[in-house]
């Protein structure tokens, strides 16, 4: 017999890692590709031996020294800022300031020093310690708003960060060092860390924590590259250099993306740009349906920064001007010629295309925190329901007529509309209407003071069922209806934004609130009131033929929806519309909408 011969045993070779989707939030559109680096930080290494009594003046020139650099490091940034996109500067400055405040003659400071001439701690550990308290009182503070909370708690935390880095020369994080054309990952950023990235230095951004809101959010959308924010793992199932494709459309991550997923995002890349230069043709074009009906669009500004890109988009006049945007990172109300000033200097840049100037809308989830310092209503146990909008106006009147002075002085620079938020009934549009009367008759007896020809037209926003409703007797004391979704969604399905996602409750597409649209459209069309519909809805393409259908023809969207919802209404009928219309009207659920939607874009 002969002998077996064992065979050589096979060489093993490592496979090849395996493709992984994750999903997070989309917050810049685009396709990015390349390879994923993570943009790590330092962990913070906190002494905590008490200081002895005779190194507690040291200790303090130690903490002075840090501050300086602190505030340096600042102005340094801020100085830089001019690099920076416009939308970028004016939303880090202010951020910035509140930052050099922090590092002046504040609470903060004068809580850190406290604690070091205790000699209980050293300069770190009081740093770190103080910080935490004063973000501690923050939290536990009554009111409706933990986003304000959370996000002022952080800005106190972040700038305990950079002393204590400055305190034991630890190194911040860079972004410089990774490669070109990489995709930039970490667990989260900074508003002063965003600031610091090159959009042309990288393919796409994604972080593992984080949301749409707040100042981080509006600084990487302000760079134009895809980004994805909250991608739950991230960081656990990667390694450094693996090849990702990043979808900001879909809020997709693709790890070691194959062969096969980046011809196809090559190509979805490619469609993009062609619909990106398509919707850049028809910027001069008007927004008309197939049908020939004119579609009036505009655009809802809520920083300054935004006027730009409303000129940029084709949109004609802004619909909602949000005029919280100058009361916010305040120590105290702006008066009535700051008012003035900055509600003049943007009715002139929009050189005779109207301006829609909602009144403060303050309350529920709005924080202002200069508000906050003098209103007993900071402290109410349910801000939702409670005095907010136009209900906290009427009860403080000087804060309401210095609000209708500035504004109608600035309407002599150009055509200006005056909109009431948060209506129920029609008492709060008449008193608001005879204060704009009280104000007008004594801004004319001023000397030197420079009026349109005629009051300001006034509307209101309907957002609650009551306003709905009641829109019939609203009409004979309004100029003007616009319809906030966002809020007569919430109020009619007594249901937040914020609720699980699986939940699946909130949703403007939810029959009863497409019901109440139809009703105050009807009722402004029997009225001869123009009708708008200036929420988050009116920015969905794929809700355009609907809202036309319901008989909207006014729409007020965030401005980067603005050549995209002109392309779909450029492909409307009005008559499909109002058959699509009715088939919603009659639908169980939003889900069914949603269907009917799908099948209406697909046809």
């Amino acid at each position: 017999m002969k002998p077996i011969k064992s065979k050589p045993a096979a060489k093993l070779t490592p496979s090849a890692p395996r493709e992984k989707r994750l999903r997070g939030q989309p917050l810049y559109p685009g396709i990015g590709f390349g390879p994923l680096h993570e943009a790590t930080e330092a962990a913070l290494v906190i002494p905590i031996q008490p200081c002895a009594k005779s190194e507690i003046p040291k200790e303090l020139a130690r903490l002075d020294d840090a501050i300086i650099r602190s505030r340096h490091q600042l102005q340094k940034l801020k100085s830089r800022l001019t690099a920076l996109p416009k939308d970028s500067q004016a939303e880090i400055a202010p951020l910035l300031d509140v930052h050099l405040h922090m590092l002046g003659s504040s609470r903060l400071l004068r809580g850190i020093k406290a604690r070091i001439q205790s000699g209980e701690q050293s300069p770190e550990a009081a740093v770190q310690t103080e910080a935490e308290a004063q973000a501690g009182l923050i939290l536990t503070q009554a009111g409706d708003d933990k986003a304000g909370r959370l996000r002022r708690a952080d800005e106190v935390r972040e700038v305990a960060r950079r002393i204590i880095r400055n305190l034991t020369r630890q190194p911040f994080r860079s972004f410089a060092a990774l490669p070109q054309g990489s995709i930039l990952a970490a667990k989260d950023l900074r508003p002063a860390e965003a600031a610091l990235i090159q959009p042309s230095h990288f393919a796409g951004i994604v972080t593992a924590e984080g949301g749409l809101d707040g100042h981080t959010a509006v600084m990487l959308r302000a760079l134009g590259i895809p980004a994805v924010l909250g991608v739950s793992g991230l960081l656990d199932k990667t390694t450094p250099g693996a090849f990702t494709i990043i979808d900001g459309d879909k809020g997709e991550i693709i790890l070691n993306a194959t062969k096969a997923s980046l011809n196809a995002a090559r190509k979805q890349l490619s469609a993009q740009t062609r619909a990106r230069r398509a919707l850049t043709r028809l910027q001069h074009l008007p927004a008309q349906t197939r049908c020939g009906t004119q579609i009036e669009l505009q655009a809802n500004l809520e920083l300054p920064f935004e006027l730009k890109m409303i000129a940029e988009s084709g949109a004609r006049g802004i619909g909602l001007l949000r005029s919280e945007f100058m009361f916010m990172n305040r120590e105290a109300v702006p008066d009535e010629e700051t008012q003035t000033r900055m509600y003049h200097d943007i009715v002139e840049a929009m050189d005779g295309d109207p301006v829609t100037i909602r009144l403060l809308d303050w309350g529920s989830d709005k924080d202002v925190e200069a508000l906050s310092r003098f209103l007993p209503e900071a402290s109410e146990p349910n801000p939702a329901l409670g005095l907010r909008g136009i209900r906290l106006l009427l009860r403080h009147k000087k804060l309401l007529d210095t609000q209708l002075a500035a504004i109608m002085r600035a309407a002599a620079a150009g055509p200006v509309r005056i909109m009431v938020p948060m209506v129920s009934v029609a008492r709060e549009l008449t008193e608001t209407r005879e204060a704009m009367r009280r104000v007008w008759r004594r801004l004319k007896q001023r000397k030197n003071t420079i009026l349109p020809e005629k009051m300001p037209p006034l509307g209101i926003m309907v957002e609650t069922p009551a306003a709905a409703l009641a829109a019939p007797l609203l009409a004979k004391h309004s100029d003007f209806f616009a319809i906030g979704t966002n809020d007569l969604t919430m109020y009619t399905l007594a249901a937040d934004r914020s609720m699980p996602s699986d939940v699946k409750l909130y949703d403007p597409l939810e029959p009863a609130v497409l019901r109440l649209i139809h009703l105050t459209a009807s009722f402004a069309g029997t009225a001869g009131l123009p009708v708008s519909i200036c929420g988050e809805l009116a920015s969905h393409p794929a809700a355009t033929p609907l809202l036309l259908g319901l008989g909207i023809r006014h729409l007020s969207m965030h401005v980067n929806a603005v050549p995209r919802v002109k392309q779909a209404v450029r492909a409307c009928h009005l008559q499909a519309c109002e058959q699509l219309a009715n088939e919603a009207l009659a639908a169980p659920d939003a889900e069914t909408v949603h269907q009917i939607l799908t099948k209406a874009h697909d046809a």
